[in-house]
Protein backbone atom coordinates (compact mmCIF):
# COMPACT_ATOMS: atom_id res chain seq x y z
CA UNK A 1 0.00 0.00 0.00
CA UNK A 2 1.69 3.22 -1.16
CA UNK A 3 -0.35 5.79 0.79
CA UNK A 4 0.90 6.77 4.23
CA UNK A 5 -1.27 5.71 7.17
CA UNK A 6 -1.90 7.98 10.15
CA UNK A 7 -1.68 5.56 13.06
CA UNK A 8 -1.49 5.37 16.84
CA UNK A 9 0.43 2.47 18.36
CA UNK A 10 -1.76 0.54 20.83
CA UNK A 11 1.33 -0.48 22.79
CA UNK A 12 3.19 2.82 23.33
CA UNK A 13 0.35 5.23 22.38
CA UNK A 14 2.69 7.19 20.08
CA UNK A 15 1.24 8.81 16.95
CA UNK A 16 3.05 7.92 13.75
CA UNK A 17 2.84 8.06 9.98
CA UNK A 18 3.14 4.51 8.67
CA UNK A 19 4.61 4.01 5.21
CA UNK A 20 4.82 0.84 3.13
CA UNK A 21 8.10 -0.26 4.72
CA UNK A 22 6.25 -0.61 8.04
CA UNK A 23 3.31 -2.58 6.62
CA UNK A 24 2.94 -6.12 5.34
CA UNK A 25 -0.12 -7.78 3.82
CA UNK A 26 -1.10 -11.36 3.11
CA UNK A 27 -4.23 -12.96 1.65
CA UNK A 28 -5.94 -16.32 1.91
CA UNK A 29 -8.72 -17.11 -0.57
CA UNK A 30 -11.57 -19.55 -0.15
CA UNK A 31 -12.24 -20.70 -3.73
CA UNK A 32 -14.02 -23.94 -2.85
CA UNK A 33 -17.76 -23.93 -3.51
CA UNK A 34 -19.67 -23.76 -0.25
CA UNK A 35 -23.01 -22.69 1.21
CA UNK A 36 -21.81 -19.22 2.25
CA UNK A 37 -19.93 -18.07 -0.82
CA UNK A 38 -16.35 -17.30 -1.79
CA UNK A 39 -14.21 -15.31 0.65
CA UNK A 40 -10.90 -13.46 0.81
CA UNK A 41 -9.09 -13.02 4.12
CA UNK A 42 -6.60 -10.13 4.27
CA UNK A 43 -4.05 -9.97 7.09
CA UNK A 44 -2.26 -6.69 7.80
CA UNK A 45 0.84 -6.28 9.93
CA UNK A 46 1.96 -2.84 11.09
CA UNK A 47 5.26 -2.35 12.93
CA UNK A 48 5.61 0.63 15.26
CA UNK A 49 8.44 2.94 14.14
CA UNK A 50 9.15 4.09 17.70
CA UNK A 51 12.64 2.65 18.43
CA UNK A 52 11.66 2.09 22.08
CA UNK A 53 8.65 0.02 21.04
CA UNK A 54 8.89 -1.72 17.64
CA UNK A 55 5.88 -3.90 18.50
CA UNK A 56 3.63 -5.14 15.70
CA UNK A 57 -0.13 -5.26 15.33
CA UNK A 58 -2.07 -7.85 13.34
CA UNK A 59 -5.50 -7.11 11.87
CA UNK A 60 -7.57 -9.43 9.69
CA UNK A 61 -10.48 -8.51 7.43
CA UNK A 62 -12.85 -10.86 5.61
CA UNK A 63 -14.25 -9.86 2.22
CA UNK A 64 -16.99 -11.29 0.04
CA UNK A 65 -15.65 -12.55 -3.29
CA UNK A 66 -17.60 -13.30 -6.45
CA UNK A 67 -17.45 -16.03 -9.04
CA UNK A 68 -14.24 -17.91 -9.70
CA UNK A 69 -12.75 -18.04 -13.17
CA UNK A 70 -11.14 -21.40 -13.81
CA UNK A 71 -8.90 -21.54 -16.89
CA UNK A 72 -6.78 -24.51 -17.78
CA UNK A 73 -3.17 -24.03 -16.78
CA UNK A 74 -3.92 -20.97 -14.62
CA UNK A 75 -4.65 -20.50 -10.93
CA UNK A 76 -8.38 -19.93 -10.31
CA UNK A 77 -9.15 -16.23 -9.92
CA UNK A 78 -12.04 -14.27 -8.43
CA UNK A 79 -13.98 -12.09 -10.87
CA UNK A 80 -14.34 -9.43 -8.18
CA UNK A 81 -13.82 -8.87 -4.45
CA UNK A 82 -15.98 -6.52 -2.39
CA UNK A 83 -14.23 -3.37 -1.15
CA UNK A 84 -16.20 -3.37 2.12
CA UNK A 85 -15.17 -6.04 4.64
CA UNK A 86 -17.74 -8.37 6.18
CA UNK A 87 -15.83 -7.87 9.41
CA UNK A 88 -12.50 -6.58 10.66
CA UNK A 89 -10.82 -7.89 13.79
CA UNK A 90 -7.54 -6.95 15.39
CA UNK A 91 -5.83 -10.05 16.72
CA UNK A 92 -2.67 -8.50 18.17
CA UNK A 93 -3.14 -6.86 20.56
CA UNK A 94 -6.60 -8.25 21.29
CA UNK A 95 -7.72 -5.16 23.15
CA UNK A 96 -8.01 -1.65 21.75
CA UNK A 97 -7.25 -0.26 25.21
CA UNK A 98 -4.73 2.56 25.36
CA UNK A 99 -1.88 2.11 27.83
CA UNK A 100 -2.82 3.90 31.05
CA UNK A 101 -0.39 5.02 33.78
CA UNK A 102 0.03 2.96 36.94
CA UNK A 103 -1.24 5.74 39.21
CA UNK A 104 -4.77 5.11 37.92
CA UNK A 105 -6.20 2.46 40.30
CA UNK A 106 -5.83 -1.11 38.93
CA UNK A 107 -9.55 -1.89 39.32
CA UNK A 108 -10.44 1.03 37.04
CA UNK A 109 -7.81 0.09 34.47
CA UNK A 110 -8.98 -3.53 34.50
CA UNK A 111 -12.62 -2.57 33.86
CA UNK A 112 -11.54 -0.24 31.05
CA UNK A 113 -9.27 -2.83 29.42
CA UNK A 114 -11.94 -5.54 29.63
CA UNK A 115 -14.53 -3.20 28.10
CA UNK A 116 -12.16 -2.56 25.19
CA UNK A 117 -11.53 -6.30 24.75
CA UNK A 118 -15.23 -7.24 24.51
CA UNK A 119 -16.48 -4.07 22.79
CA UNK A 120 -17.34 -5.82 19.54
CA UNK A 121 -18.21 -9.24 20.98
CA UNK A 122 -20.63 -7.90 23.62
CA UNK A 123 -21.24 -4.13 23.42
CA UNK A 124 -23.87 -4.37 26.17
CA UNK A 125 -21.36 -5.94 28.57
CA UNK A 126 -18.76 -3.33 27.56
CA UNK A 127 -21.26 -0.57 28.38
CA UNK A 128 -21.88 -2.16 31.79
CA UNK A 129 -18.14 -2.23 32.51
CA UNK A 130 -17.86 1.43 31.49
CA UNK A 131 -20.66 2.21 33.94
CA UNK A 132 -18.84 0.37 36.73
CA UNK A 133 -15.59 2.11 35.84
CA UNK A 134 -17.36 5.47 35.98
CA UNK A 135 -18.75 4.74 39.44
CA UNK A 136 -15.30 3.66 40.60
CA UNK A 137 -13.79 6.92 39.33
CA UNK A 138 -16.42 9.05 41.06
CA UNK A 139 -15.81 7.27 44.35
CA UNK A 140 -12.02 7.23 44.09
CA UNK A 141 -11.30 10.63 42.54
CA UNK A 142 -14.13 12.72 44.01
CA UNK A 143 -14.73 10.79 47.22
CA UNK A 144 -18.47 10.66 46.56
CA UNK A 145 -20.09 7.45 47.81
CA UNK A 146 -23.86 7.01 47.78
CA UNK A 147 -26.28 4.10 47.51
CA UNK A 148 -27.01 4.68 43.81
CA UNK A 149 -24.86 5.82 40.92
CA UNK A 150 -27.53 8.32 39.86
CA UNK A 151 -27.20 10.02 43.26
CA UNK A 152 -23.42 10.10 42.99
CA UNK A 153 -23.67 11.72 39.56
CA UNK A 154 -26.19 14.27 40.87
CA UNK A 155 -23.65 15.20 43.57
CA UNK A 156 -21.14 15.97 40.78
CA UNK A 157 -23.39 18.40 38.97
CA UNK A 158 -21.97 21.59 40.51
CA UNK A 159 -18.37 20.36 40.13
CA UNK A 160 -18.32 19.80 36.34
CA UNK A 161 -19.15 21.69 33.19
CA UNK A 162 -22.57 20.86 31.76
CA UNK A 163 -21.21 19.01 28.70
CA UNK A 164 -19.12 16.63 30.80
CA UNK A 165 -21.92 16.08 33.33
CA UNK A 166 -24.48 15.32 30.60
CA UNK A 167 -22.07 12.86 28.95
CA UNK A 168 -21.45 11.10 32.27
CA UNK A 169 -25.18 10.82 32.95
CA UNK A 170 -25.67 9.44 29.44
CA UNK A 171 -23.00 6.79 30.09
CA UNK A 172 -24.91 5.79 33.23
CA UNK A 173 -28.17 5.45 31.31
CA UNK A 174 -26.68 3.30 28.54
CA UNK A 175 -24.72 1.22 31.05
CA UNK A 176 -27.93 0.58 32.96
CA UNK A 177 -29.18 -1.51 30.02
CA UNK A 178 -26.75 -4.26 30.94
CA UNK A 179 -26.57 -3.60 34.67
CA UNK A 180 -30.29 -3.86 35.45
CA UNK A 181 -32.91 -6.28 34.18
CA UNK A 182 -35.79 -4.55 32.44
CA UNK A 183 -39.20 -4.90 34.09
CA UNK A 184 -40.42 -6.47 30.86
CA UNK A 185 -38.04 -9.40 30.27
CA UNK A 186 -39.24 -9.59 26.67
CA UNK A 187 -37.99 -6.06 26.01
CA UNK A 188 -34.53 -6.28 24.48
CA UNK A 189 -32.49 -3.10 24.08
CA UNK A 190 -29.23 -3.56 22.24
CA UNK A 191 -26.05 -1.53 22.47
CA UNK A 192 -24.18 -1.24 19.18
CA UNK A 193 -20.37 -1.58 18.99
CA UNK A 194 -20.08 2.03 17.84
CA UNK A 195 -22.08 3.16 20.87
CA UNK A 196 -19.90 1.14 23.23
CA UNK A 197 -16.85 2.69 21.57
CA UNK A 198 -18.14 6.18 22.41
CA UNK A 199 -18.66 5.18 26.05
CA UNK A 200 -15.10 3.84 26.17
CA UNK A 201 -13.94 7.13 24.67
CA UNK A 202 -15.62 9.01 27.52
CA UNK A 203 -13.85 6.81 30.08
CA UNK A 204 -10.54 7.62 28.37
CA UNK A 205 -11.38 11.34 28.46
CA UNK A 206 -12.16 11.19 32.19
CA UNK A 207 -8.90 9.34 32.85
CA UNK A 208 -7.10 12.15 31.02
CA UNK A 209 -9.03 15.07 32.53
CA UNK A 210 -9.05 13.78 36.10
CA UNK A 211 -6.14 11.48 36.84
CA UNK A 212 -3.50 12.38 34.25
CA UNK A 213 -4.08 16.15 34.46
CA UNK A 214 -3.92 16.01 38.28
CA UNK A 215 -0.73 13.93 38.21
CA UNK A 216 0.96 16.27 35.72
CA UNK A 217 0.00 19.30 37.82
CA UNK A 218 1.37 17.64 40.96
CA UNK A 219 4.62 16.86 39.16
CA UNK A 220 4.98 20.49 38.02
CA UNK A 221 4.31 21.78 41.54
CA UNK A 222 6.75 19.26 42.99
CA UNK A 223 9.44 20.42 40.57
CA UNK A 224 8.95 24.04 41.63
CA UNK A 225 9.20 23.13 45.30
CA UNK A 226 12.40 21.19 44.62
CA UNK A 227 13.88 24.20 42.82
CA UNK A 228 13.08 26.42 45.79
CA UNK A 229 14.60 23.91 48.21
CA UNK A 230 17.81 23.68 46.17
CA UNK A 231 18.10 27.47 46.08
CA UNK A 232 17.58 27.60 49.84
CA UNK A 233 20.33 25.00 50.37
CA UNK A 234 22.66 26.91 48.06
CA UNK A 235 22.23 30.05 50.16
CA UNK A 236 23.35 28.09 53.24
CA UNK A 237 26.50 26.79 51.53
CA UNK A 238 29.86 28.46 52.22
CA UNK A 239 30.62 31.27 49.84
CA UNK A 240 26.95 31.74 48.86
Amino acid sequence: MSEALLWTCPFCNRHATITSDRQAFGTADLKIKNADGYRRLVAEYVVCPNPKCKRFTLTVSLFLAHDVIQREGFTPQFTDVSSTPLFTQRLIPKSSAKPMPDYIPPALRNDYEEACTIRDLSPKAAATLCRRCLQGMIRDFWGIVKARLVDEIDALKDKLDSDTWNAIDSLRKVGNIGAHMEQDVNLVIDVEPGEAEKLIGLVETLFEDWYITRHDRQERMKALVEIAEKKAEAKKSPGA
